[in-house]
């Protein structure tokens, strides 16, 4: 059994990093931390009667895994700290994100003060690197709308079949990925019958999506990427725009699609046929419902001959394949335990 702390417990992050573990066959719950303390249900009614109570981040003890859901200054100090311990640590957090100092500290302001722990980690998108996470000590777990838009365009990007200048993402997401802290757009009154756009241009996720991709590309690319707010608790759809080198067609694509992620369980390839002289088309296309509490990525498609134009839609759930349950997965992976074990579970429906 593997023996895994959780730092930062009383978040939405931790709380699903908590409440999947609960089920997950080869871990053992050594602790859960909050700077306040208290049962578990004080801040996550679902687990209540779990028998859990979160202690002070000073009580810890060492375990074999940390996952650490912090603001990003905390989590650098921390990493640092459980790592001198020998535990792994799986930073569901942005601390460790980007690859060059100088573009992470201008993104996110501030001084970095363990840039050698941001060299070793591993970014944890594990379906472009699994042996790099299987060997790691260090997860830099990629961002929700990152984790939707990189893998949206990766098959397109690694066959070399787009314009790899003009990539636009428009990303919809749920409140959670907020966080449990209160904010006006998240506020019921106001993201109720709304759309909130936000930091329509430089949100930081555009940084890790261009890095990802351009390590896929062999070259700079560019990602105009929109994030909206949406009147749902979790989940985001990435809708992606490329346009090809070559004509092409949607059943090519999605046979392009199948290949690159067939070895790739939690990524499903949304290929159901378009439906004849329907005069508005459902069918073909992932829902954002579908993946809810899940670990999976539904990914679907279409082709705009007229337009020379192809538009990917990628749907996961930002606490889950965005967030809290890739970072289990990447434990998996580098504990040498079965990829999917503890996250098998599907979306509800309805």
């Amino acid at each position: 059994m593997i023996n895994v702390g959780i730092v930062g417990a009383s978040g939405y992050m931790g709380g699903e990093v908590l409440r999947v573990l609960m089920d997950h066959p080869g871990v053992d719950i050594a602790w859960a931390t909050s700077r306040a303390g208290g049962r578990i249900e004080e801040y996550h009614p679902n687990l209540y009667d779990s028998g859990i109570e979160l202690i002070h981040p000073d009580r810890v003890s060492a375990c074999d895994v940390v996952f650490l859901a912090l603001p990003t200054e905390a989590s650098i100090c921390e990493s640092a700290r459980f790592l001198s311990l020998g535990a792994k640590v799986i930073d569901l957090g942005s601390a460790f994100r980007l690859q060059d100092r100088a573009t992470w500290e201008r993104v996110y302001g501030q001084t970095h003060g363990q840039w050698a722990l941001a060299e070793q980690a591993v970014y944890g998108i594990n379906e472009l690197h699994r042996a790099d996470v299987e060997n790691a000590s260090l997860i830099a777990n990629p961002g929700c709308f990152s984790s939707a838009a990189i893998l949206a365009l990766a098959p397109l990007i690694a066959k070399g079949l787009v314009d790899t200048e003009r990539l636009v993402v428009t990303g919809i997401s749920g409140t959670a990925g907020v966080g449990a802290e209160l904010s006006r757009a998240a506020h019921h009154p106001e993201i109720g019958n709304n759309l909130v756009p936000y930091n329509v241009v430089g949100h930081r996720h555009s940084v890790e999506m261009e890095q990802e991709l351009s390590l896929l590309a062999g070259q700079a690319v560019s990602v105009h990427f929109t994030p909206v707010y949406a009147p749902i608790v979790r989940g985001i759809l990435a809708v992606c725009h490329a346009f090809p080198v070559k004509s092409t067609d949607r059943d090519a694509l999605l046979e392009q699609y199948h290949a690159y992620y067939q070895d790739a369980p939690f990524v499903k390839v949304y290929d159901l046929p378009r439906e004849t002289n329907a005069a508005w088309q459902y069918k073909p296309y992932p829902w954002v419902s579908s993946v809810v509490g899940t670990n999976y990525c539904f990914i679907g498609l279409d082709y705009d001959a007229e337009r020379g134009r192809i538009s990917v839609l990628s749907v996961l759930d930002s606490v889950g394949k965005g967030g809290a349950q890739v970072g289990i997965e990447n434990m998996n992976l580098m504990c040498g335990l079965e990829r999917s074990s503890g996250l098998q579970r599907r979306g509800l429906h309805p």
